[in-house]
């Protein structure tokens, strides 16, 4: 590799041998493709795989890519009902590579990359593994932050004020030209913010599910990946986020649910899976629904924004993919206008 994410091997193996319980006889380095955050690589070595996932280089927008926090609230998970990797090693800034990064445990699977699960034979299997995603993000909201030594890893209440603040923020320090529909997303928020209610859980923030590992052989989620957004927050953001990229076009980068039939497939519908989810954590339903599905739509434009930003700059994890992002933009803005003139 010759790019800014490649990685010192020579430098890098002595290291892992030192910290990484067990660790011995690096082999071979390879990066991942998919993400476009924190790029992550797959170590082969004599002792077996692992994976490593490092901050980007270059220069980063202040508060992201927060390698640390992954792996603090991965390795409190462990203890909890929601299946994670084992954490094995969190290196500083000063680490052989030049930057932080963790390692952990392979996870062998099934990593599903389009909603529809084209690739499982029966509706049954399709209507399983949306269960699995159910079943793990209600499990999810009912950890107990404070037996898991999390209570400190967000700022409790007021979540949506002070998300709409912080990806405001992010999104025009990343600007790249004026978007109207951005615009007026952002100034709707602003005028609609719903009322703190006193809900706080801790919230994965980019629950979706090309961000699980299943089991091989049944529809069990055997691992929750890619938890750099993860804090103390509101639940309804988790939910309605994943409700939200199953409204964006099947045939987009997002790989959505919009013009599929889902009944056909064995799928619940929108609805279906809020009642679902409710029923799990015992709460009669989800009121202000548009507004969480609209903050849902800036927040991942903001995310792209920044993407298409790294990738302007030279520093993003894959700069050929993330130079799509600018469009991606205008999609996910011009999607959420629509939702909040129709308010549905």
């Amino acid at each position: 590799m010759t790019d800014a994410n490649a990685l010192d091997e020579a430098a890098l193996a002595p290291y892992l041998e030192e910290h990484v319980p067990g660790f011995r006889g690096l082999k071979a380095i390879r990066k991942f493709n998919s993400g476009q955050s924190n790029p992550t690589y797959l170590l082969e070595a004599a002792s077996g795989r692992y994976v490593l996932r490092a901050k980007p280089p270059g220069e980063l927008l202040k508060s992201a890519h927060q390698v640390d926090r992954e792996f603090r609230v991965m390795t409190a998970l462990r203890k909890t009902a929601v299946p994670v990797p084992e954490m094995l090693h969190l290196a500083s800034e000063d680490s052989p590579i030049g930057r932080m990064f963790y390692v952990m445990a392979f996870v062998d699977g099934r990593i599903f990359w389009d909603p529809a699960l084209p690739e499982l034979a029966s509706n049954e299997e399709r209507a399983a593994v949306s269960d699995a995603m159910n079943r793990v993000l209600a499990a999810l909201h009912d950890v107990n932050v404070e037996a898991a030594g999390l209570s400190d890893f967000g700022k409790p209440g007021s979540y949506f004020e002070r998300q709409l603040s912080r990806w405001t923020s992010q999104y025009r320090a990343s600007e790249t030209e004026k978007l109207p529909d951005m615009d007026r997303l952002i100034e709707w928020l602003e005028k609609h913010l719903v009322a703190d209610d006193g809900l706080v859980s801790l919230v994965h923030g980019d629950y979706r599910l090309d961000n699980m590992i299943f089991a091989a052989d049944r529809a069990e989620v055997a691992a929750v990946l890619d938890w750099e957004l993860s804090t103390l927050g509101h639940p309804y953001a988790d939910i309605a986020y994943q409700c939200m990229q199953w409204r964006l076009p099947h045939k987009s980068g997002f790989r959505g649910l919009a013009g599929i039939d889902r009944k056909a497939l064995g799928l619940p519908t929108e609805e279906e899976y809020i009642v679902t989810y409710c029923q799990r954590r015992g709460i009669d339903g989800i009121d202000n629904w548009v507004f969480y599905l609209a903050f849902s739509f800036f927040r991942l434009a903001a995310i792209c924004q920044g993407v298409y930003k790294r990738a302007l700059d030279g520093n993003a994890s894959n700069p050929e993919k993330a130079r799509t992002y600018g469009e991606a933009v205008k999609l996910l803005s011009g999607l959420a206008a629509r939702l909040i003139d129709e308010g549905r």
